[in-house]
C-alpha cells in the first residue's frame, strides 16, 4: 500500500461552453448505502422528481429499485427505496464548509454547494478508486470537463482539485491550502459553485475530488 497521500491540481480553466454532442459515457451502478428511505409515490410524481426531491442521481434511485420494470411507469402507493449517503455526505458537507471558512478568511463570498456537481465528483472519487489511477484524466469519462458536460454540467469556468489518502476532511483541506495550485482553485474569484466527492477503499483508502464551476 502506498505509504503517502497524494494531491494532484487541474489548475484553473476558463472554458466556453459550444453546442456539441454530449459524450455517451456509462454510469456505474451506485453501490447499495447504508442507510434509505422508503417513498410513497404521490400523484403526479416520477422518479426524476424524486431524485430531485432527495437529490439523489436517478440512476442510483433506479438501481435501487429493480421492481420497476420501466422506471417511467410507477403509480400513486408504489413504494422507492431512495438511496440516502447521509456518511459521505457529511463529509463532502465538512470540506465545503472549510472550503468557505479559508474563503471568508481571504475576503472571498462562499461557493454554492451543488448536489449534482457533487455526485459528479464523488464518481471521479470511486473511478479513481475502481480503476487504479491518480489523474485528472480519467479513462472512463476523459478531462473533468468531458466529464461534467456528459452529466449535463453548464458552466463557463471550471476546476478540479483530486487528493487520496488523506484521512479526514481537515487533513485533505490542509493538504490542498499547502499546495499553490489547489489553493489557487480554492481560493479562485472565478468560481461560484462547489461539489465535493469522497469514498473510501482501494489503494490509497480515501480519494478526494472537489470540483469548481461558474455557470
Amino acid at each position: 500500500m502506498p505509504n503517502k497521500n497524494r494531491l494532484l491540481v487541474m489548475l484553473l480553466a476558463i472554458v466556453l461552453v459550444l453546442p456539441a454532442t454530449l459524450l455517451a459515457v456509462p454510469r456505474p451502478a451506485a453501490s447499495a448505502p447504508a442507510d434509505s428511505d422508503v417513498y410513497t409515490v404521490q400523484p403526479g410524481d416520477s422518479l426524476w422528481k424524486i431524485s430531485l426531491k432527495y437529490q439523489v442521481g436517478l440512476s442510483e434511485i433506479i438501481s435501487a429499485n429493480p421492481q420497476f420494470a420501466n422506471p417511467d411507469l410507477i403509480y400513486p402507493g408504489d413504494k422507492v427505496t431512495v438511496p440516502l449517503y447521509t456518511a459521505t455526505k457529511s463529509v463532502e458537507e465538512e470540506v465545503v464548509r472549510l472550503v468557505n471558512v479559508e474563503r471568508a478568511q481571504n475576503g472571498l463570498k462562499p461557493l454554492t454547494a451543488n448536489w449534482q456537481l457533487a455526485r459528479v465528483a464523488r464518481y471521479k472519487s470511486e473511478d479513481m478508486r475502481d480503476k487504479g489511477y491518480f489523474s485528472h484524466t480519467s479513462p472512463t469519462y476523459g478531462s473533468p470537463f468531458d466529464m461534467m458536460k456528459s452529466f449535463n454540467i453548464s458552466y463557463s469556468a471550471a476546476g478540479e482539485n483530486i487528493a487520496a489518502g488523506q484521512t479526514t476532511a481537515q487533513a485533505v483541506m490542509d493538504s490542498w491550502m499547502n499546495s499553490p495550485g489547489h489553493r489557487q482553485n480554492i481560493l479562485s474569484p472565478n468560481y461560484s459553485e462547489i461539489g465535493v466527492g469522497y469514498c473510501t477503499g482501494g489503494s490509497y483508502r480515501y480519494y478526494w475530488t472537489q470540483m469548481f464551476i461558474n455557470p
